[in-house]
């Protein structure tokens, strides 16, 4: 069976009748993406997209959320593969959707790449055939030259003329970043792009996919559920939740400063628990957690602020057999080791401060310390690192 060339990376780059579009130019490189709109399902969900802006330089957004949170369906609004209900859509100067005007660009004329989650190859065509797909109405040396520098660019030597089932999953996923990036779009969409992978194979072609995409230069909006993925090639973050977009900025910004409780359980905060504002003074805020005071800094708490969330990233907590003292960290805790569980390369410990804290170690470091169940050890965490999101009652 055929793929359907309408759900793959097939969403031609290329503008009327196949003529690729010239290179990206530097104003290019700064075009603003504009969106507000709504699709509606019947029976089932709205997704709502509020004051979405996203500046598409060459840095990679990332779409983050759980699954069903709508992710997908923008993705697909974006690239013209579904009709939103409301609303308008624009990149730069161009309007791609406006319920309005009754405006509604087809996915040719919009110039973007599309790389489903499946990757939707031609299972009959070989490498060279699927990366060219569409490209049949240059002059063969062109096409030539255009394709062997894409294979080249993907390290797909060699494997030419070989169809879909007699590649490995990451080279599926080469082949069709290939095919999605030949005519040099002006944004590059890809949904899940490492989810059929297995994990070792998912592991190592996240810093490729980075590199890969970062060579090209392409804006790219990239939809995840793995917030390793989104951590690891995201410049830019956008939280989906239910449907609407919550949060939006940089990653790191995000991950660690979650605007609210929701955000925070989307993101996998480890250590997220009630605390009352004890004092605000000199920039600094101390929080009671059960029986001991945490120190956080004042985020531009509304002054009338009692009962707040304290929300400490794992990769944030700093384990020490060292009980001197003679550390810097204001937030300094005599905890015991409650139970250590493997997460990959990276090990969970879970330990009780006089409420529960949760920290992440290599291997290497657990061994070093000793660590196991009842072990006692010092948590330290940094001012900056203890976020206080406002209990909303």
């Amino acid at each position: 069976m055929k793929a359907d060339p309408q759900s793959s990376a097939d969403v031609p780059s290329a503008g009327s009748g196949g003529v690729p579009p010239p290179v990206p130019t530097a104003a290019s490189a700064t075009t603003v993406l504009t969106a507000s709109f709504a699709r509606r399902f019947p029976a089932g969900p709205t997704i709502r997209v509020n004051a979405l802006q996203t500046s598409c330089g060459s840095g990679i957004t990332v779409l983050f959320g759980a699954s069903g949170s709508g992710k997908t369906t923008v993705l697909r609004c974006l690239a013209g593969l579904e009709r939103p209900d409301e609303g308008s859509l624009c990149f730069g100067s161009e309007t791609w959707f406006d319920s309005a005007t009754n405006t509604f660009l087809l996915p040719q004329q919009r110039r973007v790449g599309f790389v489903p989650q499946n990757y939707a190859l031609f299972p009959h065509l070989s490498v060279e055939r699927n990366i060219a797909y569409s490209l049949n109405k240059l002059p063969a040396s062109e096409r030539q030259e255009r394709v062997g520098e894409t294979i080249s660019w993907l390290g797909l030597e060699g494997l030419e003329r070989r169809l879909p089932h007699e590649l490995s999953g990451g080279q599926q996923q080469r082949v069709a970043l290939g095919r999605a990036v030949i005519h040099q779009p002006r944004l590059l969409l890809l949904d899940e792009p490492l989810s059929a992978l297995d994990a070792p194979t998912r592991l190592r072609l996240r810093t490729e996919l980075r590199q890969l995409l970062r060579q090209r230069k392409i804006p790219t909006i990239l939809v995840t559920h793995d917030r390793f993925e989104a951590m690891a090639l995201g410049d830019e973050l956008i939280i989906m939740d239910d449907g609407n977009i919550v949060q939006q900025g940089p990653v790191r910004e995000v991950f660690s400063r979650p605007a609210n409780l929701a955000v925070a359980g989307i993101l996998s905060v480890e250590t997220i628990q009630p605390g009352r504002i004890i004092q605000i003074a000199d920039g600094l805020v101390t929080v009671s957690v059960g029986d001991k005071t945490l120190i956080g800094l004042n985020e531009n708490l509304p002054a009338n602020t009692r009962q707040v969330y304290v929300c400490i990233r794992a990769e944030n907590v700093i384990l020490t057999s060292d009980q001197s003292g003679q550390s810097s960290p204001r937030n300094r805790f005599p905890a015991t080791v409650r139970a250590l569980t493997p997460e990959g390369p990276m090990v969970r410990i879970d330990l009780d401060c006089g409420f529960p804290l949760i920290a992440m170690l290599t291997k290497q470091s657990c061994e070093e310390m000793d660590l196991k169940e009842n072990s006692q050890a010092l948590a330290l965490v940094k001012t900056p690192h203890v976020h206080l999101i406002v209990h909303s009652i």
